[in-house]
């Protein structure tokens, strides 16, 4: 398998996965921008939406949308226990929670990050990630993670999403259970792996 990622994106998500799974893949990199990867080819040829993550799997297909791709990965490796099983309530609630952090914190940092943004968009921006993340907070209140004691694909998730916040000047002081759980999670080897791997720790 090859994921294709941009240091820090969205894609590093899949990339912590791929890591807590001791799966056998390749990286790429990819210009964003430029839509052109590391090797030279013309990224929109691989995801012709433009973004990343993308997954190339053995046989050539590819697949999207980190929430898809995570669970797919998780699914591989069963034993390893990052997504609960299929048809049960905690397998739903992995799902609620992916829909949650795509939603409403990882779009919602969207305005923090474009230059033609409004002061006035990114306040509101700012309000509602607070609200977002103040809830977040709640729920994490006497759990190691966001399932519990289980770490899962949410997990990646959502420490990938908060990672955004120190390059928006978007403070995460007024929660400090998410100042924890951060670094209870950036302290998973798995997770140093994957953010030395996209040059994201010395």
């Amino acid at each position: 398998m090859k994921l294709y990622f941009s240091p820090g994106a969205c894609s590093l998500s899949p990339h912590i996965v791929l890591q807590e799974a001791g799966l056998d893949f390749t990286l790429e990199r990819v210009d964003i921008r430029a839509r052109h990867t590391a090797g030279g080819a013309d990224f929109l040829t691989i995801n012709s939406k433009g973004y990343v993550p993308a997954l190339e799997l053995k046989d050539g297909t590819v697949l999207t949308e980190g929430p898809a791709i995570v669970q797919f990965i998780a699914d591989l490796v069963p034993d390893r226990q990052l997504v609960p099983a299929h048809g049960t309530l905690e397998r739903y609630q992995v799902i609620e929670w992916l829909n949650f952090i795509a939603t409403e914190v990882h779009k919602g940092f969207g305005p923090l990050f474009r230059p033609n943004a409004t002061e006035d968009m990114k306040e509101a921006a700012r309000s509602n990630l607070g609200n977002r993340l103040g809830w977040i907070a709640a729920r994490l209140d006497g759990r190691d993670f966001l399932m519990g004691s289980q770490f899962t694909v949410a997990d990646a998730y959502l420490f990938t999403a908060l990672g955004w916040a120190a390059f928006v000047n978007f403070d995460l002081a007024p929660w400090p259970a998410l100042a924890a759980y951060q670094q209870r999670v950036a302290s998973r080897p798995a997770v140093q792996q994957a953010l030395r791997a996209e040059g994201l720790l010395n």
